[in-house]
């Protein structure tokens, strides 16, 4: 144990424990007993990889969607000698995630639905590693003010994130006059260099097959838009409060630079590595400490060279959705997420084509121009983001008939 660990473990609570990124954590737990203890879980379906979790780290609180659900996997769990309290909906996420018997929490629930679980773990004042960009996407300023009111201690698990994080100072307070802009890194996808107008016959399969990373269906098909980078533009917005302008992305198929920061006086600081979530998922858990996190380490002899490409706005417009979603009335990134969530959905399901996601998005946003003081508070984001939904369904229809 290093000079820097607890005098006890961690208690960690996994917001989406079945998902790519929950068991990522899980599997750096599992190399580091003496430092961390699986205390809460959470899935919305998955109950039979969720059951299989629990039956190997024995969680003393387990959330799950439904309640048929809970008290199925509530016996099960029983049934295998797992003392666990077994709980369900949206008021036991958060009482999970911000009850004291948690010190952190890793809050990898995709979508908008982990923005309330992630706003009682800020007031809680916990650890909180954020792999659920929505939750600043939708969340903004409001979420924001949340971390700071609650003391909470904020880590970024979007690799991006993290690489921006642990390429800027220690001191905090010298971001702004440290630093010129930061440049966002994205691989391109699946489709990097094909033209737009040839992506209308893609399949879902097609589009979450990524080059590089291993990622769930959702977050595969927006790396295929660029709406993953457009959010994660969002994101770096809130989190490092930083002007559009100073937000640059660039096209690195390699993904080994996971991000930059560039200086004042134009040095450029970077951070490498292989591409797996284990790295910002350790760096998060240990903060400030470095701890082995289970990922290969990066062969300089295999890496033939680091190249690098435009991301225009025109061969990926999500990109452009997203500074002008910055610009616009605050809430207006909350419209874009969800009309985006409704859009890859119904991509997902065969209902549009993949060239549909970003008509639907764009329509949406232009459509649903949110109110003075709509995203001041959880209610009032929460009805901005269903009305979102119901205004992207209606364009959905049209462009499925």
């Amino acid at each position: 144990m290093s000079a820097g660990s607890p005098a006890r473990p961690q208690r960690v609570c996994i917001l989406g424990a079945t998902g790519s990124v929950g068991m990522a954590t899980l599997d750096v737990i599992s190399r580091h007993p003496e430092r961390f203890e699986v205390v809460g879980l959470t899935a919305q379906h998955r109950l039979e990889e969720l059951f299989a979790i629990c039956l190997q780290y024995r969680p003393r609180h387990v959330v799950v969607a439904s309640a048929e659900g809970a008290t199925t996997l509530g016996r099960r769990l029983a049934e295998a000698g797992v003392r666990a309290e077994v709980r369900h909906g949206a008021e036991a996420l958060c009482d999970l995630a911000g009850g004291d018997g948690v010190d952190t929490v890793m809050a990898a629930i995709v979508g908008a639905a982990g923005l309330a679980p992630c706003l009682a773990a800020a007031h809680a004042g916990k650890r909180l590693l954020l792999a659920n960009k929505e939750a600043l996407v939708v969340g903004g300023a409001f979420f924001m003010n949340a971390v700071k009111a609650g003391g909470a201690t904020l880590l970024p698990i979007d690799s991006e994130h993290s690489a921006i994080f642990q390429c800027l100072p220690d001191d905090r307070s010298s971001w702004h006059e440290r630093i010129d802009h930061i440049v966002l890194t994205a691989s391109g996808g699946p489709f990097r260099g094909r033209a737009p107008e040839t992506l209308t016959a893609v399949t879902p399969d097609q589009a979450c097959a990524h080059p590089n990373w291993v990622m769930g269906r959702k977050i595969s098909v927006d790396s295929a838009t660029m709406m993953n980078k457009a959010l994660e533009v969002i994101e770096a917005h809130f989190l490092f409060d930083l002007a559009p302008e100073r937000i640059e992305v660039v096209i690195h198929p390699q993904s080994i630079i996971h991000s930059m920061v560039v200086c004042r006086d134009q040095s450029v600081l970077a951070q490498l590595g292989t591409a797996d979530m284990r790295v910002p998922i350790a760096y998060g858990l240990a903060w400030p400490d470095r701890i082995v996190s289970g990922a290969d380490r990066l062969d300089w002899r295999t890496v033939a060279s680091l190249t690098f490409e435009e991301a225009d706005h025109v061969t990926y417009p999500a990109l452009g959705l997203a500074y002008d979603a910055l610009r616009g009335p605050a809430g207006t990134s909350a419209v874009l997420n969800a009309a985006n969530e409704e859009a890859v959905a119904a991509f997902l399901s065969g209902t549009i084509r993949f060239d549909r996601i970003h008509n639907v998005n764009a329509r949406t946003v232009a459509a649903v121009i949110p109110e003075a003081g709509a995203a001041d508070s959880l209610e009032g984001l929460l009805a901005l983001d269903a009305a979102a939904r119901r205004q992207a369904v209606r364009f959905l229809k049209s462009c499925a008939e």
